[in-house]
């Protein structure tokens, strides 16, 4: 016996046709008639007397007629009571973000669970990618958005929303504005970096030591923006991710032999979570890889806000 049978059998009842109840719950009158007639072959009685132009219940339709409904309702309870409880999620979650975050999916994200879970209190810290990553290891953050090369630290579970190569951004028409470059052109060029601790600079940095070349940095700073407006009035070569040249003016070189590539995820320790936690990780996971978020910023994706002219 399945549940449709008896919501089928209670619809025609209530319509008093099986054409009313297949309109009436959007299934074809086959498709009704069918699973009704199944369900009086496994009680082994006829429910309804067919002979007239109006369905009439038999004796034994009803007798059943109210235990039908009854366990209809038992149903339409459970759910009820299921999604109750899904919306009253509680709990708290420490959550860590890269300096300057900015990213709009993230953010919105954090938003809405107030609105929408009010029994979720969130705590929010920001931190370089590094410092986030202890954080999560030591268990003083649940969850985490960092920007990394390579592989998150041992212990945790990177889900990675973004995986990106750096890039050498200049103004065109600079002598380095060529189709590619190596690692190796940027000697005697002052670089542009993020610090360390961040996705972005690591990459660089190791990608650098795998060629056995010197990953010196002349000047870093925090905001990629910053670092872009600096390389467009010449003060240096800023090395960013692959899509970081916003301006009209600036071009994002691909360096060839960089290896290893600047990273966005979202890290978690792999053990057991509270409901809380899980809730936040999905949503998270989610809107961060459906949006469509460009460029790496504080080691991290990060979309320039419009305001910002370079």
């Amino acid at each position: 016996m399945e549940m449709r049978q008896l919501r089928y059998f209670a619809a025609v009842v209530d319509e008093r046709t099986f054409t009313g109840a297949a309109e009436r719950l959007h299934v074809s009158q086959s498709g009704i008639s069918t699973q009704v007639a199944k369900l009086e072959r496994e009680l082994g009685q006829r429910l309804f007397d067919r002979s007239s132009r109006h369905v009439r219940l038999t004796p034994a339709g009803e007798a059943v007629l109210p235990l039908a409904k009854r366990a209809l309702a038992t149903l339409d309870a459970i759910r009820h009571t299921a999604a109750e409880f899904a919306d009253a999620v509680r709990g708290r979650v420490r959550i860590g973000m890269i300096m300057g975050c900015s990213i709009p999916p993230f953010l919105d994200t954090l938003a809405d669970l107030g609105r929408t879970h009010p029994g979720i209190e969130l705590s929010l810290n920001e931190g370089d990618s590094d410092d986030l990553q202890a954080q999560v290891l030591s268990g003083s953050l649940d969850l985490a958005l960092i920007g990394y090369a390579g592989q998150a630290a041992d212990g945790l579970e990177a889900s990675v929303v973004i995986d990106e190569p750096i890039a050498a951004v200049v103004p065109a028409g600079h002598p380095l504005d060529r189709a590619e470059l190596p690692l190796t052109a940027l000697r005697g060029e002052k670089i542009l970096c993020l610090p360390r601790g961040t996705g972005i600079r690591a990459a660089y940095e190791d990608s650098c030591r795998q060629l056995g070349l010197d990953p010196g940095v002349d000047l870093d700073a925090s905001s990629p923006a910053a670092l872009l407006r600096l390389a467009e009035r010449g003060a240096g070569v800023a090395v960013l991710s692959a899509s970081s040249a916003q301006g009209a003016g600036l071009r994002a070189i691909p360096l060839t032999d960089a290896a290893t590539h600047a990273r966005l995820g979202l890290i978690a320790r792999p053990d057991e979570h509270s409901p809380a936690v899980r809730l936040l990780h999905t949503l998270l996971l989610a809107a961060l890889r459906s949006a469509q978020v460009a460029s790496f910023g504080s080691g991290g994706l990060n979309r320039p806000d419009p305001k910002d002219t370079l």
